[in-house]
């Protein structure tokens, strides 16, 4: 189980990169940095798991059926996700999945873009004078929603900041939601589109404009969202 990393190649860890060239099947998510397969053996059968949000892709359990099959025949399967697979991956599911039927699984962590992106757009989520801790949720459910199990009116209590991954088609209302609950409407945001890829892109606004602002600049997923102070970081400033 290979974590791929925030979607730059380099960010893919040795030992990830390693588990490809040894692999006889690799089960890739689209997000995953899809160059480093180029560096897999010949032969090697390569099968493409991804989801598209909101739009078509492989059934969950369909792919922990084909991870088992594979594994069962005498392959070493390399399931290799985008970020960490334990970072809303569902890289625990697909563990469990493979136990209940005896397969035996390494994980191998990657870095994830709930921190790298921010980090490569020059926003450090903790920062000594500025913030003393930071909060990664998903936002691909908006607040109040009966499948939402994140306390919007906690977070905007926290004092931290906040990462929101998979949050973008609900940016407004997760906005609206935590000004209601005591954030000031301008407490600096930040959308980072593509994070730590060439083709990344920075949108920085009041927290009451970010979503208006993300729209009117086509700014889409995958994107990491950042909210609080430190989402105004200027190294040039102390």
């Amino acid at each position: 189980m290979v974590g791929g990393g925030p979607g730059d190649p380099g960010l893919l860890t040795v030992a990830g990169l390693q588990a490809i060239k040894e692999a006889d099947v690799i089960a890739a998510d689209r997000l995953a940095p899809l160059a480093a397969l180029e560096q897999a053996r010949d032969g090697v059968e390569i099968i493409d798991v991804g989801k598209i949000p909101r739009g078509p892709g492989a059934e969950q359990r369909s792919i922990e059926d084909l991870l088992i099959d594979r594994a069962r025949a005498g392959n070493k399967v390399v399931r290799f996700k985008g970020g960490d697979g334990f970072v809303f991956g569902r890289g625990g599911e697909e563990w469990q999945a493979c136990a209940a039927a005896g397969i035996p699984v390494t994980v191998i962590p990657g870095v994830t873009s709930a921190t790298a992106a921010p980090a490569a757009a020059g926003i450090p989520i903790t920062h000594r004078t500025l913030s003393q801790g930071f909060s990664a949720v998903t936002g691909h459910v908006p607040p109040g929603d009966p499948r939402s199990t994140i306390d919007w009116p906690a977070l905007a209590r926290s004092g931290t900041t906040l990462v929101i991954m998979m949050g973008m088609a609900n940016l407004a209302a997760i906005a609206e939601t935590l000004i209601i609950n005591g954030l000031e409407p301008t407490t600096p945001a930040a959308v980072i589109a593509d994070g730590t890829m060439a083709s990344m892109r920075v949108l920085r606004a009041d927290l009451s404009a970010i979503a208006d602002a993300a729209t009117r600049e086509g700014l889409g997923a995958p994107a990491t969202v950042v909210i609080g102070r430190v989402a105004a970081f200027d190294p040039h400033r102390t």
